[in-house]
């Protein structure tokens, strides 16, 4: 009986950080198509061309890879953001006089989501997965939830209430993008955000 031929894994030496750019990436795609709990090391190091513990030499563990990936989503949503807005990144969510309106950051923010909608399916599985107290991106979940709200509601002008708003801002954006998510060839996600934060921000 012929044998099965061994997975051919690709030697090249990556530097450091391509290389954990490149795991980031296929970890990333992974999770949106299955979930963290349906995620192998095995599967990512084979699209990597690595063995299993040469994707730990680079990771460390399975939950310090999953939060890797969503901190580099958060960087690479503000850099994003901050360019789109014209401000320095390092102002986009700083403690300072407010350099752009709560209606700007959102609207922005909801454009950047309608062009990644593998992300947002990523990050709307782990959210909810992370629900268990147990689950790996459980507390990372909940510190963002508390920075994104005080991130929001600093930007809410008096004399309405900041905290109220900002909950129903997120509210608002995260249900608009799971109906986005489920029917994205009948729902324009810009469209609906603009139309609700008409009504919202009135």
């Amino acid at each position: 009986m012929k044998r099965a031929q061994p997975l051919r894994r690709d030697r090249a030496r990556l530097p450091a950080a391509e290389r954990r750019r490149q795991i980031i990436e296929v970890t990333t795609r992974l999770i949106a198509e299955r979930g963290f709990w349906g995620l192998s090391m095995q599967d990512v190091a084979d699209d990597c061309g690595l063995t299993v513990p040469g994707l730990l030499h680079h990771v460390g563990s399975k939950d310090s890879l999953l939060v890797a990936v969503l901190e580099h989503r958060d960087e690479a949503d503000a850099r994003s953001l901050a360019g789109e807005l014209g401000v320095p990144v390092e102002r986009l969510y700083s403690d300072g006089p407010a350099l752009v309106s709560l209606q700007q950051v959102c609207a922005a923010l909801v454009r950047r989501n309608a062009g990644q909608p593998e992300i947002v399916r990523l990050f709307a599985v782990l959210e909810a997965e992370s629900l268990a107290p147990d689950h790996p991106a459980h507390d990372y979940f909940q510190a963002r939830q508390e920075r994104t709200m005080n991130t929001l509601a600093a930007l809410v002008p008096p004399p309405a209430d900041p905290r109220a708003v900002a909950s129903q801002v997120v509210a608002m954006m995260d249900g608009l993008q799971i109906q986005w998510l489920r029917e994205p060839g009948t729902i324009d996600l810009v469209a609906a955000w603009d139309a609700a934060a008409a009504r919202l921000f009135a």
